[in-house]
């Protein structure tokens, strides 16, 4: 069985196997001999971010010499990113030899292709014995399949409206489902977000007697500046402080995202006793590995791809486009889930789009053409479209010139396709 097929395979038999609960899950790790319990490291939650604070912890455990597994979900090209050691994916022989082993378990508890994977990464992390296991959630939280892992620090880093089918219709109620990562006695970091929902995450800390660690109280950065070439800010906390501090990750988003990353990997250390020097954050800061985020494949003109997919992301892109470029034609490729919020999307997007190619990516969430192409009609901005993502991005090639912008995004789904080809 090769890699294409094995996918295949685990897809069709287990795609359809998703239910809400942790039941399944916490069979198959028991059976595992619960890998979740034997682990130290960082859970990381969050509506927006989740992806990119992960990769900052993974890129500060680094340097601080440890080594790191990161579990990180969806995958932009390949499968085998969802696990990785060191920054180096798991193998294929050993991701097949992980499965054949757990084969008959997965099928008897009817496991879901999510909970295997998250299964196979604790097992493999285990087996590996890293010093720091970094789990991103999927979906929530609370019910997630990650959720099974007995953290050292818990984080939240944003709370928006998304997944509101599974999630909520309140910032308050999704913040529920994201709070239920926390752990009895573990210190929680949480992000800027409304008091709203961060009410409803410190009353379910005080239960669980989780200390905190707060955005604008215990932590913050100031003075952020954003160039193509990264960002800089200042950070302070009760702990340390860094003057322009810089990451590779572009946006003001990142500063924030940097800033619950550091505070939480400085927390986990605490609890490893372990020290790391200021010299190895800030080198860490700059050598961060996380594709797909504000980044610039190309330069005249510009060709950038960031994978925004709900109104808080497409919000913080379009922010930080306007202080990047605000002298320059901005030209978007947008392809997007049907299950986001359009009009609110499009919103935030037309006002600084000089034309929108308009299309749709492969998955089986992608929205309409059609349905996109009519809240653009309603905003008056040139558009055309494109039967997929590819051939929309030749069209805007073509047509802008070399000081213009185009930006990809919509999904990670859209601008997984792009890098599929840049691979």
């Amino acid at each position: 069985m090769n890699y294409q097929e094995f996918l295949e395979y685990i897809y069709q038999r287990h795609s359809g196997n998703v239910k809400l609960g942790l039941e399944r899950m916490e069979a198959v790790l028991s059976e595992m001999n619960n890998p979740n319990l034997e682990l130290r490291g960082i859970h990381i939650a969050g509506t927006n971010g989740k992806g990119s604070t992960s990769a900052i912890c993974e890129s500060l455990s680094l340097s601080a010499g440890l080594k790191t597994g990161l579990n990180t979900s969806p995958h932009l090209v390949d499968y085998r990113e969802r696990i990785r050691i060191n920054r180096r994916d798991i193998s294929f022989s050993e991701l097949l030899k992980i499965y054949k082993k757990w084969e008959n378990i997965f099928e008897k508890y009817e496991a879901s292709f999510f909970e295997i994977t998250t299964a196979m990464a604790f097992y493999y992390f285990r087996s590996k014995k890293v010093d720091t296991a970094i789990f991103e959630v999927g979906l929530g939280g609370r019910l997630d399949g990650t959720n099974p892992f007995k953290s050292t620090v818990s984080v939240i880093t944003s709370i928006s409206l998304d997944h509101p089918k599974s999630l909520g219709d309140s910032e308050e109620k999704i913040a529920f489902e994201k709070a239920g990562i926390i752990k009895n006695k573990t210190p929680v970091i949480l992000g800027k977000m409304k008091n709203s929902p961060k009410k409803v995450i410190e009353e379910i800390a005080g239960q669980k007697r989780a200390p905190i660690f707060e955005y604008g109280e215990d932590f913050a950065v100031s003075n952020i500046s954003v160039s193509t070439a990264g960002t800089i800010f200042d950070y302070q906390s009760k702990r340390r402080k860094l003057k322009s501090v810089r990451t590779n990750l572009i946006g003001e988003h990142q500063a924030f995202n940097a800033s619950v990353a550091i505070t939480a990997f400085d927390i986990f250390l605490e609890k490893m006793k372990i020290k790391i020097s200021e010299t190895k954050i800030r080198e860490a800061l700059q050598n961060v590995y996380w594709p797909g985020r504000m980044q610039i494949l190309s330069t005249n003109p510009l060709l950038m791809i960031d994978g925004a997919h709900n109104e808080e992301g497409i919000a913080a892109l379009a922010g930080n486009l306007k202080k990047l470029f605000p002298d320059k034609k901005i030209f978007f490729v947008l392809a997007i889930l049907r299950d986001k919020r359009l009009k609110k999307i499009f919103d935030l997007i037309c006002p600084i789009a000089s034309k929108i190619f308009i299309t749709k990516n492969r998955s089986q969430r992608a929205a309409e053409i059609d349905e996109q192409v009519n809240f653009v009609k309603k905003h008056g901005v040139p558009f055309e479209t494109s039967e997929n993502v590819l051939k929309a991005v030749g069209k805007a090639l073509n047509e802008v010139s070399a000081e213009d912008v185009i930006v990809v995004t919509g999904s990670l789904y859209t601008i997984s396709e792009i890098l599929k080809t840049v691979r």
